[in-house]
């Protein structure tokens, strides 16, 4: 079985350094035999999560085209930035958003509970998101997501790349060798994909 894999970064900023990290992702679940989708939640634009409006004008269609894009994998790979110590609004909203999906039509779709998730952190200083990566790791688990123990967290990211957009450090690269290897590997046990 070739597990499928999608990988997003949670910045849609210009040259993100969780949009680097993840291109280091993309590649390596590539290399160990994956077919890798990679997206840009900037396709995917979404208001404020808000109860009210959710009641007034329904759940948005970008928030059911990810979860079907999730539903539709056997993993996820997230790389997030890191923003005043915790997760970055983009990344927060969209999964809020997505939480509040649990059918598509007549049909059950429940793009989280036992998916496979691999995480990745990056910021320019040196923490390298860790805070960030652990609330992360709670709020996936809380919704029932299968979050695997390796992670790779990039610290000094604004010098952490090289020409070719490759990590300089040998510990980088095989931190990523060894993340991407573990949710191939569990994505393969685990494989909850619900084919659109």
């Amino acid at each position: 079985m070739i597990p499928k894999i999608l990988v997003f970064a949670g910045s849609t900023r210009t040259g993100a350094y969780s949009g680097k990290t993840a291109d280091c992702a993309q590649r390596e679940l590539a290399v160990q035999g994956a077919d890798v989708t990679r997206i840009s939640l900037a396709d995917y634009p979404l208001p404020l999560m808000n109860q009210d409006l959710e009641r007034e004008e329904g759940i948005p269609e970008n928030a059911y085209k990810l979860a079907r894009l999730f539903a539709a994998h056997d993993a996820l790979l997230v790389c997030t930035p890191e923003y005043n110590g915790s997760l970055p609004p983009l990344l927060k909203n969209t999964i809020d958003w997505v939480s509040r999906i649990s059918k598509d039509g007549d049909r059950p779709l429940h793009p989280y509970s036992g998916k496979v998730v691999g995480l990745c952190s990056s910021s320019n200083g040196h923490f390298a998101g860790a805070r960030c990566i652990i609330h992360l790791r709670a709020v996936l688990s809380h919704i029932g997501m299968e979050v695997v123990s390796p992670q790779v967290s990039v610290p000094n990211a604004g010098e952490a790349f090289d020409d070719n957009g490759d990590f300089k450090e040998e510990r980088l690269r095989k931190g990523m060798t060894r993340l991407c290897g573990t949710v191939i590997e569990h994505a393969r046990l685990l494989s909850r994909r619900v084919e659109p």
